[in-house]
C-alpha cells in the first residue's frame, strides 16, 4: 500500500480530510494517505510539492497557477473551496492606523515570497489604486511570525484568513481595517506529475472519498461546535464561516484560470503566460 502524502494549512477548511482519514475512510479502500500540516501556507506547499516532500496539496488557486507558471511540476485536478477566501487586513492593537488608506506605501508582513499574503498584497493595492511598485515586505514565515513583527513594528499590516485570526482580533493582538476576498474560488486540489502518472486511479479514489464527505459537511450533526473546538473558535463565528463557505467536487473553470492568470500577470506577478490546459489535469 503506497503511502500519499498531503499537506495543508491547519485551519477549519480541511476539517474534512481530517474526519476522512481518522474515520479510516481510506484505509478501508486500500489507501495510506497522510496528512501534513503547512502552517507557513502555500508558498511553503509549493516548495513541498516541487521537492517531493509532499504528493497533493489542498492550496490557494493562485498560489499555485504562480508556481505552476513557474515550474511546478503539478497539476489542479479539482476545486476544493468553491468560495472566495476572506483575507483580513490587521496591524498592531496598538498601532496608529485606522482605516485601509492608511496603510499605502508601508510594509507588509508575508509568510513568504509566492505565498498567498504575499499575491493578495497586490490584489488589494491594486483594488485600492495603489502602486503595486511601492510595496513592502517582511517574511515573516507564519501567524506566530506575523504576531511578533507587528508587535514590534518591523511590519506595519499582515493580510491572513479572516476566521483564522478572529481569535487574535478577540484577545487584542491584532486589529482588523477590512476585508479583501479573492476574486475566485480559494482553495484547489494539486498533485505532482509524477504521482498522476503512476498512481491516478488512487488519486481519483481519494477524491471521491473526500467528495462524498464534503458534499455533506455542513450536515453532519454538531459539525460547528467541533469546528470551534479543533480550531479554537467562536461558535457564532464558526456558523457565519459554515454559511459563507462552499465545498466544491468539480474541476476548476478554464475562465477562472484566465481570470487568475490575466489579473496576475496584469499585476507583474507573472511574467509570462502559459496555455490553460497546462494547469489541469482529469483524472
Amino acid at each position: 500500500m503506497q503511502l500519499i502524502k498531503i499537506g495543508g494549512v491547519p485551519e477549519h477548511f480541511n476539517l474534512p480530510w481530517h474526519l476522512t482519514i481518522e474515520e479510516g475512510s481510506y484505509q478501508k479502500n486500500d489507501l495510506q494517505l497522510e496528512w501534513i500540516d503547512y502552517p507557513g501556507g502555500t508558498g511553503a506547499m509549493c516548495e513541498a510539492l516541487r521537492n517531493g516532500h509532499i504528493d497533493m496539496a489542498i492550496i490557494l488557486t493562485e498560489g499555485i497557477v504562480k508556481d505552476i507558471t513557474a515550474g511546478n511540476p503539478s497539476k489542479i485536478v479539482q476545486t476544493y473551496i468553491q468560495t472566495p477566501l476572506i483575507w483580513g487586513i490587521h496591524v498592531a492593537a496598538n498601532a496608529k492606523f485606522t482605516d485601509l488608506s492608511q496603510l499605502k506605501n508601508t510594509k507588509a508582513a508575508i509568510s513568504r515570497y509566492g505565498s498567498g499574503s504575499h499575491l493578495m498584497a497586490y490584489i488589494n493595492a491594486q483594488n485600492e489604486g495603489w502602486d503595486t511598485a511601492n510595496l513592502h515586505f517582511e517574511v515573516i514565515k507564519n501567524l506566530n511570525g506575523a504576531i511578533e513583527a507587528l508587535t514590534k513594528g518591523a511590519a506595519d499590516y499582515f493580510m491572513w484568513e479572516h476566521f483564522t485570526t478572529k481569535p487574535l482580533v478577540d484577545k487584542g493582538i491584532f486589529r482588523r481595517v477590512a476585508d479583501c476576498p479573492t476574486p475566485w474560488p480559494c482553495f484547489v486540489i494539486a498533485v505532482r506529475e509524477d504521482i498522476l502518472k503512476t498512481e491516478a486511479e488512487k488519486i481519483k479514489k481519494i477524491l471521491q472519498i473526500i467528495n462524498t464527505t464534503t458534499l455533506d459537511f455542513k450536515k453532519i450533526p454538531d459539525i460547528d461546535k467541533t469546528l470551534a473546538h479543533r480550531y479554537d473558535q467562536q461558535i457564532e463565528d464558526i456558523r457565519e464561516w459554515l454559511q459563507l463557505t462552499e465545498w466544491s467536487q468539480s474541476q476548476i473553470k478554464n475562465e477562472t484560470l484566465a481570470e487568475v492568470q490575466n489579473q496576475l500577470f496584469n499585476l507583474g506577478i507573472l511574467d509570462k503566460k502559459i496555455a490553460l490546459q497546462a494547469f489541469t489535469y482529469q483524472v
